[in-house]
């Protein structure tokens, strides 16, 4: 699944993983310096409305800086083992990265837009004073051309989001087909270790496809939920010094930051047992299909085989599989449903002594709620992706199959039980 479209996987990911964390280290630490060094002013934090968001000097130092360690780091793996689909998966895959954290900063200029929109929408609506019938026109049409101006602020934004989204979503479709290609390619030229094993065609044809398609949608959100964490947590915790307490809990640092956390590991350890039993089922589901069909497949050719009392028999383990099935995902969505009507109302919950006391504004409420929102789905991940993440399971588990007789290893215990 992996050799075929990335160079030496296991070197490869831990190479990522230790790269990314030293440019990180790099750039989170000594940034101001670097800035300094180009010229650059790093120091000013105000937020910047519009589209000028993305070219102020922090962006532009990003964008240089990003392009560099991408380009070092591709030339060391060109270097030291070339592959045939190097280009699709190191440049690729970087490219993915910038352009998903990309988007997720358009989110981060929407919610600097809220504040000024929804200061000017609460100061519009407040009631006129005693002796004012109604607002002056030199008022109302300050208010109109200020509302009108941040309108067209926002649909500029709008714009560059619906552009990131098109863009990103086709170079994505593009990335994740020729990995299948890749995956296509490495298994049908191993067809004569692969091809005892049961199923194998429709794991070449279906699963690999199946795979590639999980993956064009998971594999952009889990990245989509990591870069929308390094972009909403520090929101969220300049954002928490509006608050300053938390029902029940009372007065403690940073409250929405941390409450955001906790909540967030609460539902996915949550959602994770209760749906411990799901990928195992939904493998056998796949096997008892994968036999049924085969049956008929071999009836097309051979009258003695696919007799209905073998149909009726192989069809009665499909039933059973799928009524467990049922089952399990009955109580499961039953606690993932709990914990998500949950979730629309936790923050309003933190949110009540501080909105009782008129402590904030109607722009910094809309701030919080888009914050904390973004944060919290980030870190439920798993509980958002679940049944997808099931399949996932589902498919690298048939595909690992081929994997292990490509080895010579022996076969994973749940096909060695299918051959019995």
């Amino acid at each position: 699944m992996f050799k075929s479209f990335f160079p030496n996987p296991k070197l490869f990911f831990l190479s990522v993983v230790i790269y990314a964390a030293i440019c990180s280290a790099i750039w989170y630490g000594f940034n101001t310096q670097i800035g300094l060094f180009f010229g650059l002013d790093l120091s000013d934090s105000t937020p910047v409305i519009g589209l000028g968001h993305f070219v102020t000097d922090s962006f532009l130092l990003f964008y240089g800086y990003y392009f560099v360690c991408t380009a070092l780091f591709s030339a060391f793996w060109f270097r030291i083992e070339s592959h045939q689909w190097q280009w699709w998966s190191i440049v690729g895959s970087a490219f993915v990265l910038f352009s998903t954290y990309f988007s997720v900063q358009v989110s981060v200029a929407v919610n600097n837009w809220r504040r000024p929109f929804f200061d000017l929408v609460q100061k519009a609506l407040k009631t006129p004073d005693a002796e004012e019938v109604i607002r002056p026109d030199e008022l109302v049409t300050s208010y109109s051309s200020e509302l009108l101006d941040l309108i067209i602020i926002f649909s500029e934004i709008a714009f560059l989001a619906i552009f990131l989204f098109v863009v990103t979503r086709f170079f994505v479709s593009h990335f994740i087909f020729r990995w299948r290609n890749a995956m296509n390619d490495y298994y049908t030229a191993q067809w004569s270790q692969v091809r005892h094993i049961e199923g194998a065609s429709q794991r070449i044809q279906e699963d690999t496809m199946r795979f590639a398609s999980i993956m064009e949608g998971l594999g952009v959100s889990i990245v989509d939920a990591v870069m929308t964490l390094f972009a909403f947590l520090p929101v969220l915790w300049a954002l928490s010094e509006y608050i300053n307490e938390l029902p029940i809990v009372g007065v403690i640092p940073h409250p929405l930051f941390v409450a955001a956390i906790l909540w967030a590991i609460f539902g996915t350890g949550l959602l994770a047992t209760v749906g411990i039993k799901l990928p195992g089922l939904e493998f056998k589901n796949q096997r008892v299909e994968a036999a049924f069909r085969k049956e008929l497949v071999y009836g097309e050719d051979d009258s003695n085989r696919a007799q209905p009392p073998t149909l009726v028999e192989l069809f009665v383990k499909v039933r059973k599989n799928y009524f467990r099935l049922y089952f399990h995902y009955m109580y499961f969505n039953v606690a993932r449903m709990l914990y998500l009507q949950a979730d629309s109302i936790f923050v309003y919950i933190l949110l009540i002594p501080t909105i009782a006391v008129g402590a904030i504004t109607f722009g910094v409420l809309q701030q919080i709620l888009t914050a904390f929102g973004q944060v919290s789905n980030s870190f439920q991940y798993l509980v958002n992706s679940w049944t997808t993440i099931v399949d996932l399971l589902s498919v690298y588990k048939r595909l690992s199959s081929f994997e292990a007789a490509i080895k010579n290893e022996p076969l994973p215990e749940i096909d060695q039980l299918s051959k019995q």
